[in-house]
């Protein structure tokens, strides 16, 4: 699946969203219900200055005492006492308002963080167990965001909006009730005008989608195009391509503006919208209040107090829009994040796997079939048998197959058609992890990661004893390099282990295929890149590395397989000769013979 051609089909099923995300949000209920508990209060608590002015208004300001009954006794609260009860009240409240308001936003933030951390690593599980075309088929920045980013927006979102609704809805009840209580007329007006105000949200749904897919792509763009311009950094300074890589970062900065420029213009006109209705339902509650006031049917203390809830009711309606369009973000990354989930690896575990527990007898290709793109065949009904401990080198054209064949053994790819099998058992029958513990792999361009030399030796076998890593570091002949290093063996090691030379992340890269210690090895062009000298140093660890296994080698320097035991010759896809190096060369008119001596002539021109 390719991650850019994102749908987020589910992005308006809001149940359907909200079930899958129960999952996460279920473990923090109590932390979440607490959360919940304190925004009531402090959602009500916005009524309480609007319904502090009637009191204000009728007793302070109309300088009237207010006579009051309880149990018979009758009692005087003067006006006087009032305008100093009043201030202090407010200033009370506001306080123990902040308290909540503080408590509110750490529970959220806390249960927001916990949430988010447990959607990215159940993703980020999913991911490292996707198959390798999964990884060809989807550039770097489009796999970050979309495992990164979405889920932040996703998961840290839902809780914070879940919060603000809550505040929001109790703010809103305290406000009606406010309303009610001061004169339920105009409460009739302003709760019809408020839920009039919501109409127009319903028409920009689609578009918020587009938008938050098309952004999420052109952000992956922009991530992708920073990685490249990281990795190569050295192509672009040696080809004075810095132009090339800003013009393009420019480009899509810009498509991101006009992607956003686009959605404003169409959601903008919302809050105008809404403010002009909600402006609409303030002149008519001022022009039948004025009514209701000569009428002597309410009070101006009322009439002040209903105007302020009414004021502090319609404010978050006015800025509705922007809300909204959040809040339709957060269910769009949240259809992308279990788009995610959903996505099965091409690549898994058949359902009663088996156990592979070494190599007896041999490894063979049945007619095996294989393309990348449908109906484009880099392999066509190959068959070959490889006895166990034979090293077979294969050679041929560039694009003819060679590192397919062998990306193949561990199930790096699934064949079309055919077989492969272990000891007479289709691989496809083995689980991947037994599989692919009984095979080393070293490659042209190996990757070693952040960390320690001792930690990527390690991770050949991450139960070495410290006399078997000692071992593989001698037969990689890696220990007068770790010796001339300040840190020896702890040496940190850049990012991809740029700080190695070629032949010494070579070295590192056999030293932990030694350390894993498995039957089956292959070596991809694991010296082309390499000088003469790097290359005999090298050669000589591969050799050590070799000893008893069953090996596959890969190497454009036909000189270096040549005591191969057999060497195979692939050409489009076939196999077109077998044989050892002086059987090849018998063949009159043979593609290795044409091969070799294609190569000795260069070398011979050269010197």
């Amino acid at each position: 699946m390719k991650l850019s051609n994102t749908t987020a089909q589910n992005s308006f099923k809001y149940s359907w969203l909200l079930s899958r995300i129960w999952p996460y949000i279920k473990p923090y209920m109590f932390r979440i219900l607490c959360g919940f508990l304190v925004a009531i209060p402090l959602g009500l608590l916005d009524g309480v200055t609007a319904f502090a002015l009637k009191p204000f208004m009728d007793y302070v300001v109309g300088k009237q005492d207010w006579v009051f009954h309880i149990l018979g006794h009758e009692f005087t609260l003067t006006w006087q006492l009032f305008a100093f009860i009043i201030p202090f009240g407010v200033i009370a409240f506001a306080g123990f308002q902040g308290v909540l308001r503080y408590l509110n936003d750490y529970i959220s933030a806390w249960t927001s963080q916990r949430i988010t951390n447990d959607v990215k690593f159940d993703l980020f599980h999913k991911l490292i167990h996707m198959h390798p075309q999964f990884f060809d088929e989807n550039p770097s920045g489009i796999i970050i965001t979309r495992y990164m980013g979405d889920p932040q927006t996703a998961s840290a979102g839902i809780v914070d909006q879940i919060k603000t609704i809550t505040t929001s809805l109790f703010g809103a009840l305290g406000l009606i009730a406010v309303m009610l209580y001061s004169s339920w007329r105009l409460a009739f007006i302003g709760v019809l005008v408020l839920c009039i105000a919501f109409v127009p949200v319903a028409l920009i749904r689609k578009r918020i989608k587009a938008a938050s897919n098309k952004n999420m792509v052109i952000g992956g763009n922009i991530t992708t195009n920073i990685n490249e311009t990281y990795s190569g950094n050295k192509v672009m300074a040696a080809y004075e391509l810095q132009d090339r890589q800003e013009k393009y970062f420019q480009n899509q900065i810009w498509d991101s503006f006009n992607v956003n420029m686009s959605l404003t213009k169409r959601a903008a006109w919302m809050s105008p919208l809404m403010y002009l209705i909600a402006s609409c339902g303030i002149a008519t509650v001022l022009g039948y209040g004025t009514h209701l006031i000569t009428s002597g049917i309410m009070t101006a203390g009322s009439f002040a107090s209903f105007v302020t809830s009414l004021l502090l009711l319609y404010k978050p309606v006015k800025t509705l829009g922007g809300t909204l369009t959040g809040i339709q973000n957060i269910f769009v990354a949240m259809g992308r994040v279990f788009e995610l989930f959903d996505l099965e690896p091409e690549i898994k575990d058949c359902a009663n796997p088996k156990t592979l527990y070494g190599l007896n007898n041999n490894i063979t290709f049945e007619n095996v079939t294989f393309e990348y793109i449908p109906n484009n065949p880099v392999l066509n009904n190959l068959n070959l048998t490889v006895p166990k401990n034979e090293t077979l080198a294969i050679v041929g054209n560039s694009g003819g197959g060679k590192s397919t064949l062998v990306n193949l053994i561990p199930r790096f790819y699934d064949i079309k058609s055919g077989s492969i099998k272990i000891d007479g058992v289709d691989i496809r029958e083995y689980s991947l992890q037994s599989l692919r513990k009984n095979i080393s792999m070293v490659f042209q361009d190996n990757f070693l990661y952040s960390g320690t030399i001792k930690e990527n030796i390690m991770m050949g076998n991450p139960n070495a004893t410290p006399e078997e890593l000692i071992e593989a570091i001698k037969s990689a002949h890696l220990q007068d390099m770790i010796q001339d290093l300040p840190d020896g063996i702890d040496t940190m090691l850049g990012e991809r282990g740029l700080t190695l030379s070629g032949g010494q992340r070579q070295r590192v890269a056999i030293a932990r295929a030694m350390l894993r210690n498995a039957p089956i090895v292959i070596l991809d062009e694991a010296t082309s890149a390499l000088d003469n000298e790097s290359e005999a140093i090298v050669q000589k660890a591969m050799d050590n590395l070799m000893k008893n296994k069953t090996v596959f080698i890969i190497a454009h320097r036909l000189s270096t397989i040549k005591n191969a035991d057999r060497i195979a010759v692939i050409n489009e896809g076939h196999l077109v000769e077998i044989g050892t190096h002086d059987e090849l060369m018998q063949i009159e008119n043979g593609q290795y013979k044409a091969l070799y001596e294609m190569q000795f002539k260069n070398k011979v021109t050269v010197k």
